[in-house]
């Protein structure tokens, strides 16, 4: 037996080329592209057993703004997970896995540690659970491994790993990490062979990593280490301390140690993998993975199609109709479309960071914008005046709170509802509504076993999100906002 392997799934991306479907409140790893998974469900999924392991609960590690979504989605597919560490600011992969290997030996434990992304895609689990167990085996020798994608086309947007000798029928040594090439080259790799794209998924036990670090990045290990140490628990959650996580230099995994360590002999290993990958990088690599029909074309939602060929065709809120058009990415979102040719996909990410620049929320939020307690969802808004419709789940409750520049009125269209206003607390059932004037503190919950749903006007001189002053908020949110 190896040592126990402990999944690490990094959940940081914002996934801007999958604008307007991922934006960097809601990025592409929470949405389900190609199943009724999720992306973060299905990775979290992809350990269930590998041959010679004993299979840990997955480890997260994510964007403290996206804490609530990750264990909502957790909880939805039934894994528990083996904490949920939360990245105060970004600060890259070496610094996110630091954090991960500090918690694995917490207890004593030195785990193999499976680092994953959360938004990649697999088709094939027994190849991906074979390509583990091997890993393992080199792993468990105090090897760092890597997963090396087996190559389908020339591509320029992936870096690429050289395979040294063979080690048995499924390894290599680590020959060495090449930069994105340019087209002629990428040719030349995929006609001479031995290139493999690099996945960004790993295998090392948790203590090698820790002494990599403190070997290669020690400018890093110390503040991340002293973050983890002053950090604490927070409800589900596992909170490093923002200052000094804050001080440690940004750094890739591969950048900060596997590039440098690569370099010396019998160090790494990669093991090629041919299992139906992608990182859905961009809209026709999803195009590559989906379903398509007679035409070529792959539709996810209402689509009609006529004379139209090998498009993707994504509608979330209305009917979409293609006709006599190929080769295109249309993609419908209750506030944004998109239409690119597939060939340009890759630039929509200019789109995102220009939305950014200007400083527009399609660029960070949908229209419906997901809180612990549930959703909320414009509908209308206008000259001092706003219309939202509120889901609030079984049980949850919003904070005590109180706005210095609106009013509200809430009529409730399905559920009870439980509202305290100032010194009252009552119930509303379907139909009945009422009133929160300015400066008073109130609070909504919803004591049933089903889904309540309440229509919000608010009116008023200033409408943003940003007018909540919180007194009491169950999920430790005094001070923010979101």
């Amino acid at each position: 037996m190896f040592p126990a392997l402990q999944p690490v799934i990094l959940s940081g991306g914002s996934g801007t080329r999958l604008w307007p479907l991922s934006r960097s409140a809601f990025p592409k790893q929470f949405h389900a592209l190609v199943d009724d998974l999720t992306l973060l469900q299905a990775t979290a999924r992809r350990c269930d057993q590998v041959e010679g392991c004993d299979i840990l609960a997955p480890m997260v590690v994510c964007n403290e703004a996206h804490r609530f979504m990750v264990a909502d989605q957790l909880l939805d597919c039934e894994i528990e997970p083996n904490g949920i560490l939360l990245e105060p600011v970004g600060r890259n992969t070496a610094p996110a896995l630091t954090l991960a290997a500090l918690h694995a030996i917490r207890e004593g434990n030195d785990p193999l540690l499976l680092v994953m992304p959360a938004d990649h895609v697999i088709r094939d689990q027994e190849r991906f659970r074979a390509a583990l167990a091997e890993g393992a085996r080199h792993a468990a020798e105090g090897r760092v491994v890597t997963f090396g994608i087996v190559p389908d086309s020339p591509h320029t947007g992936y870096g690429y790993i050289r395979q040294g000798e063979p080690l048995g029928d499924q390894a290599f040594r680590l020959d060495a990490f090449v930069e994105k090439p340019d087209r002629a080259t990428a040719e030349g790799w995929l006609a001479e062979g031995g290139y493999l794209w690099n996945s960004g998924i790993f295998m090392l036990s948790a203590q090698r990593w820790l002494d990599l670090m403190q070997r290669f990045r020690p400018d890093i290990l110390e503040p991340v280490q002293q973050a983890y140490a002053a950090g604490k628990e927070d409800l589900d959650f596992y909170r490093a301390d923002e200052a000094l996580f804050a001080a440690s230099p940004a750094d890739s995994i591969d950048y900060a140690v596997m590039e440098p360590l690569s370099r010396e002999e019998d160090a790494c290993v990669v093991v090629p993998l041919d299992a139906g990958w992608s990182d859905i990088g961009a809209w026709e690599a999803l195009w590559a993975v989906s379903d398509h029909d007679a035409d070529g074309n792959a539709v996810h939602g209402d689509v009609l199609t006529e004379n139209a060929h090998d498009n993707l065709l994504f509608a979330q809120s209305r009917m979409v109709a293609a006709v006599g058009v190929d080769d295109l990415v249309v993609v419908e979102t209750p506030d944004a479309v998109l239409v690119a040719h597939k060939d340009h996909a890759q630039d929509v990410k200019k789109i995102a960071e220009r939305l950014k620049a200007q400083d527009r929320g399609e660029h960070e939020f949908h229209r419906c914008v997901h809180r612990p307690w549930g959703t909320f969802e414009g509908i209308d808004e206008g000259h001092r005046f706003q219309v939202k419709r509120l889901t609030v789940k079984p049980g949850a409750t919003l904070s005590l709170q109180m706005h210095h520049h609106r009013a509200e009125h809430w009529i409730v269209v399905r559920g009870t509802a439980k509202v305290t206003r100032g010194d009252e607390t009552f119930l509303l059932t379907e139909n009945q509504s009422t009133y929160i004037p300015i400066g008073t503190a109130h609070r909504l919950e919803n004591p049933g076993h089903l889904p309540l749903e309440i229509i919000e006007v608010q009116s008023g001189a200033y409408l943003g999100e940003d007018d909540i002053v919180r007194f009491d908020d169950k999920y430790n949110r005094e001070g923010r906002t979101d």
